[in-house]
């Protein structure tokens, strides 16, 4: 069955087509979302087969896979993570924003997302569609990027193209406007240590 593609305003998003989403990820659904850099796509970090599903999208193994949590806000971030003074108050000082924080994951992450790894990414973007379905959902999302076949656009802007491209791999894709070609700036957060792993979208200078 072919996927539903809904529009949703990033500046009011409607709260039934909110809920409609959470019931599809609740149900082990895949979603496509934008975010305040590239689309992305995510399903509940919960639901084991959901997450074998992007794996298999993305061509990888969930226990050696890339991906990030979406966060509503730093209250969450504890419950996955271990994070220092000082890596917290910079946190706070730049999200919502385009960074993604690789942090110490505690015991609570999914053991699929943790196998090999000690770590998790961390996201609270800047957009409201995002941080909307977490909030309603009540836990975070796993996301990776939406990445694009051409070699000259690494990442697919048009919702409706990207549409196109996931609609038989994917439940939802939703229509957020243009998306973003620059992806967040990955900041990897060892104690009170600051590597930049990735430039982005994201301002380093505050870092440095």
């Amino acid at each position: 069955m072919p996927a539903e593609l809904i529009k949703i305003y990033p500046e009011n998003p409607d709260e039934r087509r909110i809920r409609q989403v959470v019931e599809c990820l609740k149900d082990g659904g895949l979603v496509i979302y934008p975010t305040d850099t590239v689309y992305g796509l995510g399903c509940d970090i919960f639901n084991t087969r959901a997450v074998e599903k992007i794996a298999r999208i993305k061509g990888i193994k969930p226990q050696k896979n890339d991906f990030s949590f979406i966060c509503y806000d730093l209250s969450h971030i504890a419950d996955y993570a271990r994070v220092g003074n000082v890596a917290f108050k910079m946190m706070k000082r730049v999200l919502p924003g385009p960074y993604t924080f690789i942090l110490n994951a505690n015991n609570s992450v999914p053991k699929l997302l943790n196998t090999n790894k000690k770590t998790v990414g961390i996201r609270i973007p800047d957009h409201n569609i995002p941080r909307e379905i977490v909030k309603a959902l009540g836990n975070p999302i796993v996301t990776t990027s939406i990445k694009d076949d051409d070699e000259v656009i690494e990442y697919s802007t048009d919702p409706e193209l990207i549409f196109e491209k996931f609609q038989h791999q994917v439940d939802i894709v939703i229509d957020g406007g243009y998306g973003g070609n620059i992806g967040s700036t990955i900041i990897k957060a060892d104690g009170d240590d600051f590597e930049i792993v990735r430039e982005g979208l994201g301002d380093t200078s505050v870092f440095l």
